[in-house]
């Protein structure tokens, strides 16, 4: 009995201290969410937070509307070909970086040579007693020169044999468009003339003499062969280049020039560094008699000037019939004196290619020819919104009051007299971080310069590009593309062009105007926020 009283006593002040701590809730809920309703700061504050959180968790410098490898490793892209609607494109791929070394063959195909699809390894590595698959070129042989068939693909292939690891030439093919390719022999079809370099070799029909053209990367010289099958070659001729290093994936081409003029073009990727030039891809106008390229000037031209524009390739657009009117063009975008300085180890990969552009041959006035550069018109489609404006005055500094991470922006500049001009783009609240672009009027250039944001070059050698403009103009047009960890910056008709990577935090996103010495008029500020690719 007495026991039953106590455990009911006891029941009675429970509930109540229960009750009291309910309603203590409840009163501390709805004060708390009635400061909160009438603080106008509170929700912004935890919106912005939770944006930001957001925002870093998805933050990534893997490009948005850039060709990147889907894991591990990429380097030198393969001249893609066209077949029954779809661009096939071949890389270097490394499926054991960063521990393991030996590249292979990937493919993609595209219709639009923006949206690609992932094919898988066509060429695979260490799968006989030689070395692994280096570049190369591929080509449709549809007169069954080779012997495998009308329409088979032919790589011809760089690896280090096993002879002594020396550089030989291996031919792979195959009939089931570029899917997978079989070694034809384990002895090379070009073996080594007994030199260090003897790489990268690039195919095309002549037409006009009807046979198999070949150029190699011989060291400083590039070697000419010519074949009837693609199986058995014979030298023809050599092109010493001269202060350009040792030279790689050379190019040969045939264009007409804006006045109808038929030119061959010989381009290399080469290292000018130590005559201030570019570390990119040197290119020749002349003529080509089927033996012998003769070049118009013995001065190489450049097609880009930035520092990371290596292994370009160029190719005939396929859904036309003229092929020598316009080319496209697209190089690796990296450099190989930090190639592994980036942030996208973090997130299990190292390489990137540049936009295509579309280049043309266009005559100067001085009865020379050079190359434009224009980025492809389908990467507009990629737009989701646009801001623009009419014209801007800029006698200093004006901030836009419009941001973005990835957009291309266009724009005409005019001043009367001024020291320097352009744009910083991807800046800091604090404006203390950001990439320049602009024009050197007092000094007659052209300029990218990424020193005052992340960049892979921890030297700090190489973070200014430059090209020589005639400001006496007193105007420029400037095209800009920038993607989450690159910006290419297209001067006037793109015979300059600026290809640089670059490792902005997420959080700047600013663009500024600035004019230093003068006042400048920005006409036609247009900013196309693009979409990532699917």
């Amino acid at each position: 009995m007495g026991k039953k009283r106590v455990n009911k006593k006891n029941n009675k002040i429970f509930g109540f201290w229960a009750i009291c701590l309910i309603l203590s809730f409840i009163i501390g809920l709805l004060v708390y969410k009635f400061t909160n309703s009438h603080d106008p700061t509170a929700k912004h504050t935890k919106t912005k937070q939770l944006e930001q959180t957001i925002a870093h968790k998805d933050a990534s410098y893997r490009a948005d509307y850039h060709f990147t490898t889907p894991d591990k490793w990429k380097n030198d892209p393969q001249r893609p070909i066209y077949i029954d609607g779809l661009y096939h494109y071949f890389y270097l791929y490394n499926r054991d970086y960063p521990k393991g070394n030996g590249t292979e063959w990937r493919h993609a195909t595209s219709e639009d040579l923006v949206h690609w699809k992932d094919e898988g390894i066509a060429i695979p590595k260490y799968t006989n007693k030689n070395g692994d698959p280096w570049s190369g070129s591929v080509v449709v042989d549809e007169q069954n020169t080779a012997g495998f068939g009308k329409g088979a693909l032919i790589a011809i292939v760089t690896q280090p044999s096993a002879n002594n690891q020396k550089q030989e030439q291996f031919l792979w093919y195959s009939k089931d468009n570029g899917k997978t390719f079989i070694s034809y022999s384990e002895k090379p079809i070009m073996k080594n003339p007994g030199t260090k370099d003897f790489r990268d070799p690039k195919i095309i029909w002549d037409e006009n003499h009807h046979k198999w053209i070949m150029l190699m990367a011989e060291g400083a010289k590039i070697g000419f062969y010519e074949s009837s099958n693609l199986k058995d070659w014979h030298y023809m001729s050599g092109f010493l280049t001269v202060d350009i290093g040792i030279v790689e994936c050379p190019d040969l081409y045939l264009m007409r020039a804006n006045d109808g003029t038929l030119k061959w073009v010989l381009g290399v990727s080469a290292n000018g560094k130590s005559k201030a030039k570019p570390n990119t891809y040197a290119y020749w106008t002349g003529n080509f008699d089927g033996k012998q390229f003769f070049p118009d000037t013995s001065e190489p031209q450049w097609l880009d000037y930035g520092f990371d524009w290596y292994a370009g390739v160029t190719f005939e657009d396929g859904k036309t019939r003229d092929k020598y009117s316009k080319r496209y063009a697209f190089a690796w975008m990296n450099n190989w004196d930090y190639v592994h300085n980036t942030p996208t180890l973090k997130e299990g990969f190292n390489g990137m290619d540049s936009i295509v552009r579309q280049i043309e041959l266009i005559y100067d006035n001085n009865n020379t020819y050079y190359l434009t550069s224009q980025p492809n018109d389908r990467y507009n489609e990629l737009a989701k919104s646009t801001d623009h404006f009419d014209q801007i005055n800029v006698n200093g500094i004006k901030t836009l009051d419009v941001t973005g991470t990835v957009y291309q922006l266009e724009t005409d500049i005019f001043w009367s007299e001024l020291n320097n001009v352009g744009l910083r783009l991807r800046e800091s609240t604090d404006q203390k971080r950001h990439v320049d672009i602009g024009i050197f009027a007092k000094e007659q250039y052209s300029y990218v310069n990424r020193s005052l944001t992340e960049h892979p070059d921890k030297s700090n050698s190489s973070i200014e590009s430059t090209a020589a403009f005639d400001a006496n103009k007193k105007q420029v047009h400037l095209k800009i593309l920038v993607d989450k960890s690159s910006i290419e910056v297209f001067v006037d008709d793109g015979r300059a062009v600026h290809s640089n990577l670059i490792f902005p935090k997420q959080d700047d996103q600013g663009i500024t105007l600035f004019s230093d010495g003068g006042t400048a008029l920005f006409k036609n500020v247009t900013i196309k926020h693009l979409r990532a690719v699917d």
